[in-house]
Protein backbone atom coordinates (compact mmCIF):
# COMPACT_ATOMS: atom_id res chain seq x y z
CA UNK A 1 0.00 0.00 0.00
CA UNK A 2 1.39 3.54 -0.92
CA UNK A 3 -0.01 7.33 0.12
CA UNK A 4 0.97 9.64 -2.05
CA UNK A 5 1.08 13.46 -1.39
CA UNK A 6 1.83 16.34 -3.67
CA UNK A 7 4.27 19.31 -1.84
CA UNK A 8 5.00 22.09 -4.43
CA UNK A 9 4.93 19.65 -7.26
CA UNK A 10 6.92 16.95 -5.50
CA UNK A 11 4.95 13.54 -4.52
CA UNK A 12 5.62 11.80 -1.10
CA UNK A 13 4.75 8.39 -1.82
CA UNK A 14 5.83 6.39 0.92
CA UNK A 15 4.85 2.60 1.68
CA UNK A 16 3.15 2.05 4.68
CA UNK A 17 5.34 -0.50 6.95
CA UNK A 18 4.24 -4.03 6.31
CA UNK A 19 6.39 -5.12 9.60
CA UNK A 20 4.55 -2.42 11.53
CA UNK A 21 1.16 -0.98 9.90
CA UNK A 22 -0.48 2.18 11.72
CA UNK A 23 -3.45 2.01 13.44
CA UNK A 24 -6.69 2.30 11.17
CA UNK A 25 -7.30 5.36 12.46
CA UNK A 26 -3.71 6.75 11.50
CA UNK A 27 -4.26 5.10 8.55
CA UNK A 28 -7.89 6.78 7.56
CA UNK A 29 -5.50 10.10 8.29
CA UNK A 30 -3.92 9.62 5.37
CA UNK A 31 -6.64 7.43 3.39
CA UNK A 32 -9.53 9.91 3.32
CA UNK A 33 -8.15 13.36 4.87
CA UNK A 34 -4.83 13.71 2.72
CA UNK A 35 -2.27 13.32 5.27
CA UNK A 36 0.89 12.68 4.26
CA UNK A 37 3.72 10.02 5.12
CA UNK A 38 6.67 11.10 6.72
CA UNK A 39 9.44 9.69 8.01
CA UNK A 40 12.47 10.77 9.49
CA UNK A 41 14.30 11.48 6.25
CA UNK A 42 11.63 13.50 5.15
CA UNK A 43 9.70 15.59 7.79
CA UNK A 44 11.65 18.61 7.19
CA UNK A 45 11.58 18.82 3.59
CA UNK A 46 7.57 18.15 3.86
CA UNK A 47 7.23 20.72 6.47
CA UNK A 48 9.36 23.11 4.36
CA UNK A 49 6.29 22.76 1.35
CA UNK A 50 4.85 25.93 3.06
CA UNK A 51 2.20 27.16 5.26
CA UNK A 52 1.31 25.80 8.55
CA UNK A 53 2.07 21.79 8.96
CA UNK A 54 0.89 19.70 12.00
CA UNK A 55 2.58 16.16 11.94
CA UNK A 56 0.93 13.16 14.52
CA UNK A 57 3.53 10.97 16.49
CA UNK A 58 0.57 8.35 17.68
CA UNK A 59 2.25 6.63 19.59
CA UNK A 60 2.56 2.53 20.27
CA UNK A 61 -1.45 2.17 20.45
CA UNK A 62 -1.52 -0.30 23.35
CA UNK A 63 0.44 1.84 25.31
CA UNK A 64 -0.57 4.86 24.19
CA UNK A 65 -4.15 4.47 23.56
CA UNK A 66 -4.79 8.09 23.40
CA UNK A 67 -3.37 8.41 20.14
CA UNK A 68 -5.90 6.99 18.70
CA UNK A 69 -8.25 9.17 20.51
CA UNK A 70 -5.72 12.41 19.22
CA UNK A 71 -6.07 10.59 14.99
CA UNK A 72 -10.07 10.69 15.60
CA UNK A 73 -10.10 14.43 16.50
CA UNK A 74 -7.85 15.62 14.01
CA UNK A 75 -10.31 15.68 11.41
CA UNK A 76 -12.61 17.92 13.37
CA UNK A 77 -9.56 20.31 14.28
CA UNK A 78 -9.69 20.70 10.01
CA UNK A 79 -12.97 21.25 10.04
CA UNK A 80 -12.71 24.08 12.98
CA UNK A 81 -9.25 25.42 10.81
CA UNK A 82 -10.64 25.14 7.55
CA UNK A 83 -8.01 25.23 4.90
CA UNK A 84 -5.17 26.44 8.08
CA UNK A 85 -2.84 23.47 8.17
CA UNK A 86 -1.82 20.71 6.34
CA UNK A 87 -1.45 16.93 8.00
CA UNK A 88 0.96 13.85 7.88
CA UNK A 89 1.38 11.23 10.08
CA UNK A 90 4.73 9.05 10.75
CA UNK A 91 4.93 5.49 10.30
CA UNK A 92 5.20 3.77 13.99
CA UNK A 93 9.06 2.32 12.97
CA UNK A 94 10.38 6.21 12.25
CA UNK A 95 8.18 7.61 15.38
CA UNK A 96 10.89 7.56 17.62
CA UNK A 97 13.58 9.68 15.35
CA UNK A 98 10.88 12.50 14.59
CA UNK A 99 10.33 12.41 18.20
CA UNK A 100 13.86 12.47 18.66
CA UNK A 101 14.46 15.09 15.97
CA UNK A 102 11.89 17.76 17.66
CA UNK A 103 12.71 16.61 20.84
CA UNK A 104 8.95 15.42 21.49
CA UNK A 105 9.04 13.19 25.16
CA UNK A 106 5.42 12.41 25.25
CA UNK A 107 2.71 9.82 23.31
CA UNK A 108 0.96 11.62 21.38
CA UNK A 109 1.93 14.58 20.23
CA UNK A 110 1.44 16.74 17.35
CA UNK A 111 4.03 19.06 16.03
CA UNK A 112 3.27 22.20 14.20
CA UNK A 113 5.23 23.55 11.97
CA UNK A 114 5.36 26.98 9.73
CA UNK A 115 7.55 27.05 6.16
CA UNK A 116 9.73 24.18 7.58
CA UNK A 117 10.10 26.07 10.74
CA UNK A 118 9.37 24.02 14.10
CA UNK A 119 6.78 26.29 16.29
CA UNK A 120 5.67 23.81 18.81
CA UNK A 121 3.47 21.17 20.07
CA UNK A 122 1.03 19.85 21.78
CA UNK A 123 1.20 16.69 23.64
CA UNK A 124 -1.20 13.99 24.85
CA UNK A 125 -5.12 14.22 24.86
CA UNK A 126 -7.19 17.53 25.21
CA UNK A 127 -10.34 18.42 25.55
CA UNK A 128 -11.92 19.84 23.01
CA UNK A 129 -11.62 23.43 24.29
CA UNK A 130 -8.28 23.34 24.90
CA UNK A 131 -7.36 21.54 21.55
CA UNK A 132 -9.04 24.49 20.12
CA UNK A 133 -7.12 27.18 22.00
CA UNK A 134 -3.90 25.37 21.78
CA UNK A 135 -4.18 25.06 18.02
CA UNK A 136 -5.42 28.61 17.02
CA UNK A 137 -2.34 29.71 19.24
CA UNK A 138 -0.34 27.29 17.24
CA UNK A 139 -1.56 28.80 13.86
CA UNK A 140 -0.76 32.25 15.10
CA UNK A 141 2.95 31.57 17.54
CA UNK A 142 6.10 32.34 15.70
CA UNK A 143 8.67 29.72 14.91
CA UNK A 144 11.31 28.73 17.44
CA UNK A 145 13.28 26.19 18.37
CA UNK A 146 12.73 22.59 18.79
CA UNK A 147 13.27 21.78 22.30
CA UNK A 148 15.60 19.12 21.48
CA UNK A 149 18.69 18.01 24.40
CA UNK A 150 21.57 20.33 23.78
CA UNK A 151 25.36 19.65 22.86
CA UNK A 152 27.00 20.47 26.19
CA UNK A 153 29.49 22.92 26.65
CA UNK A 154 32.66 22.41 26.52
CA UNK A 155 35.18 24.36 28.65
CA UNK A 156 38.72 25.15 27.41
CA UNK A 157 39.73 22.71 30.32
CA UNK A 158 38.44 20.21 28.28
CA UNK A 159 35.39 19.68 31.38
CA UNK A 160 31.43 19.67 30.08
CA UNK A 161 29.26 21.88 31.65
CA UNK A 162 25.78 22.16 32.44
CA UNK A 163 25.18 24.87 30.80
CA UNK A 164 24.08 24.90 26.93
CA UNK A 165 24.74 27.34 24.02
CA UNK A 166 21.87 29.52 22.45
Amino acid sequence: MHATHESFGRAFALPVPDTNPAPPLVMRLARDFGAAWVTETDVAEWSAGGGDRVVLLAGDPVRFPEGQDVAAVLPELMKAFPQRFQLAVVPRDNEDAVARRYGSQRWPTLLFFRDGQYVTAIAGMQDWDVYLQGVAAALTLPPSRPPTIGIPVVSQSGQASDSSCH
